[in-house]
């Protein structure tokens, strides 16, 4: 038994790599003191030629409240897609929205994805996919609003040409019914197959899914992973937290060894990662492992750079502070060794607007490779959609001499 010191926390893991009081092994690991959470920032410096856009920014004549943005390339050009809504996350008013870019630093005003509910009804982001020829747009839909817990499902509208929408149709499985569930907002080509998750209802509880479907929108088929418990207060917790798996909102990285690795923030506020692992193409899945990544408990993204290897964008904060925005890369996705700073606190501007869930932060990251650098976009303090490119040059392991 080993003993390491994360966030603070003395924690204990088996020689084998399985977190103590888990089942399954432990997918990846970091090397020690790559995070210094004593130091600003934890320590991390900024990759070489890392720069910062914003693709909106609030006004108030304009919404001030944003969300979820997820990035995108079709046709030569970046997407970027988040909810927006006039002040509170959740609220009513949600609707999603989108921008274009040429080059990743100017940016289109946003345009209406889908519209915001009525009767109760709630909209919110939930992502792109393509096959090159056709955009697909995923709009998650709450019946009865998010706060109310009871779930939803997905949607999607289809393009070619990034302007025009075909209408909205539900998400199906390889039974041809409708997925009772929304989908996570990151799904990942990987071996010939497109990967992602659902949240299930009644509530939320995360499921790996998989389709050979080019375009993601039929086909799926749930994955076998047994969730871990989650203890909750019903008479204490919010509805929406009542009917919530342990691990939610995950991305996913292909290991060196060919197996698919799922990352999941940990709602049991471990402040840690935690991850299953998946080495028959998404049909059978490991029960989650804690591992010692630290988190701050938020929605992070995960991926593969062109060189095959691994990264992991989040805030690996050992606190429910979503800062600092960092990368870390695994030249194998077993060993995470190399970490850079994409954003800090200092580097934050001031919350300017009131709003519910609203706090000073990077909030919600979703990456993708376009061109010649890795794009992470996400909502600085739950109001600015921003974006951060770091050149891929500036990742790539170091050479051996």
């Amino acid at each position: 038994m080993i003993k390491r010191l994360v966030a603070g926390v003395v924690v204990l893991l088996l020689t084998t790599g399985a977190a103590s009081g888990l089942e399954g092994d432990v997918p990846y690991d970091i090397a020690p003191g790559l995070f210094q959470q004593d130091q600003p920032d934890l320590g991390l410096k900024r990759a070489p030629g890392t720069e910062t856009f914003t693709i909106f920014a609030p006004t108030a004549k304009t919404d001030r409240f944003s969300n979820g943005v997820v990035l995108i390339p079709f046709k030569g050009r970046l997407y970027a897609q988040w909810q927006s809504s006039a002040q509170d996350e959740d609220s009513a008013d949600t609707w999603v929205a989108y921008s274009v870019s040429g080059d990743g630093r100017t940016w289109s005003a946003p345009r209406a994805l889908a519209p915001a509910g009525e009767n109760g009804v709630m909209r919110s982001s939930g992502g792109w996919w393509t096959d090159g020829r056709v955009l697909v747009a995923y709009a998650n839909v709450w019946p009865e609003g998010f706060q109310s817990g009871a779930g939803g499902y997905a949607e999607y509208r289809t393009s070619r040409d990034g302007r025009t929408w075909s209408a909205p149709r539900r998400v199906t499985g390889a039974d041809g019914h409708p997925v009772e569930g929304v989908i996570e907002q990151d799904p990942h080509l990987i071996d010939g197959r497109v990967m992602t998750a659902f949240h299930l209802r009644p509530g939320m509880v995360a499921k790996p899914f998989f389709t050979d479907d080019p375009l993601g929108v039929a086909g799926w088929t749930e994955g076998r992973m047994a969730n871990l418990p989650r203890d909750v207060a019903s008479d204490t917790a919010a509805p929406h937290e009542r009917r919530l798996s342990r691990e939610i909102e995950p991305s996913l990285f292909r290991r060196a060894d060919g197996c698919v690795v799922m990352v999941f923030r940990d709602e049991a506020l471990s402040f840690r990662q935690l991850a299953a692992q998946s080495c028959d193409r998404g049909v059978t899945w490991t029960t989650p492992a804690l591992t010692a990544m630290p988190d701050s408990r938020a929605k992070q993204s995960a991926g593969n750079l062109p060189d095959g290897a691994a990264y992991l964008v989040n805030a690996p904060n050992g606190d429910r502070v979503r800062m600092p925005l960092a990368v870390t890369v695994s030249a194998d996705g077993r060993l995470f060794d190399r970490s850079w700073l994409l954003r800090g606190r200092d580097d934050l501007q001031p919350l300017r607007f009131e709003g519910r869930y609203k706090r000073p932060g990077y909030h919600y990251p979703k990456s993708v490779v376009w061109k010649d650098h890795l794009y992470v976009g996400y909502s600085a303090n739950k109001e600015d959609v921003q974006v951060t490119r770091v050149p891929l040059t500036s990742l790539a392991a170091p050479r051996r001499p």
